[in-house]
């Protein structure tokens, strides 16, 4: 399957140093992750390590909870265009869509589009699925699939419930094909990396990126 085109390779703790991060570049070249996905404090230096390496840059805004003001996820956004981002994974309102405020989150995503686009960045936006019902995300497949975006992803990996196969088979369903699907939140191992991406997923957001590749080579993958 090579797994590894597959994989964000991810580092996401409040605690994240330097270190930590020259450490996760090196393994997305070494392993030819499809991305690295970093704090925003460290897109630029991301930026620079995996520079000519075919290996893209991704960062989070209002992450992990959401329900940071559009102002604020705008402010987000900006600053991490400046420092050379090419991925952007957005955490929506959360607070907005279990409050039925349909019109808070089009109202989001229409703020934040524009400026993505116009630099022809990755979209990303994140429903925390785990904590949403069926009749939820198939709502939010239809308001983002509608919108445009690159990509709906399931979670944060800070919720109770990270990724399912039953939520990225449900994306699959509701989605327009032109959107992607990224499963991210408890990706420990291959086989069940695996399963997420033949029920849909084209990302898997993990930390655990370099134990998938090895559990795959291990199962003779390759």
């Amino acid at each position: 399957m090579d797994i590894a085109k597959y994989i964000d390779h991810t580092i996401l703790k409040p605690t994240t140093l330097v270190s930590d991060i020259e450490n996760l570049c090196s393994e997305a070249k070494a392993y030819g992750f499809a991305a690295v996905c970093v704090p925003p404090p460290f897109v630029r230096k991301a930026k620079s390590l995996l520079e000519g390496t075919g290996v893209k840059t991704a960062t989070v805004i209002g992450f992990p909870f959401g329900y940071s003001a559009i102002e604020a996820k705008l402010a987000e956004v900006l600053l991490a265009l400046v420092d050379g981002v090419e991925e952007l994974d957005i955490v929506i309102n959360l607070v907005a869509l279990k409050n039925n405020d349909w019109q808070y989150l089009a109202n989001e995503i229409n703020h934040l589009m524009p400026v993505i686009r116009e630099k022809g960045k990755v979209i990303k936006i994140i429903i925390e699925s785990g904590v949403l019902t069926d009749e939820e995300i198939i709502k939010c497949c239809e308001l983002y699939g509608a919108a445009g975006i690159d990509y709906l992803k399931t979670s944060t990996g800070y919720a109770e419930k990270g990724a399912s196969v039953h939520a990225v088979a449900l994306f699959k369903k509701h989605l327009p094909s032109n959107v992607q699907i990224k499963a991210s939140g408890g990706i420990r191992d291959y086989a069940f990396a695996k399963e997420l991406v033949e029920a849909g997923a084209t990302r898997l957001g993990c930390s655990a990126g370099v134990a998938i590749v090895k559990g795959e080579q291990g199962a003779g993958g390759y």
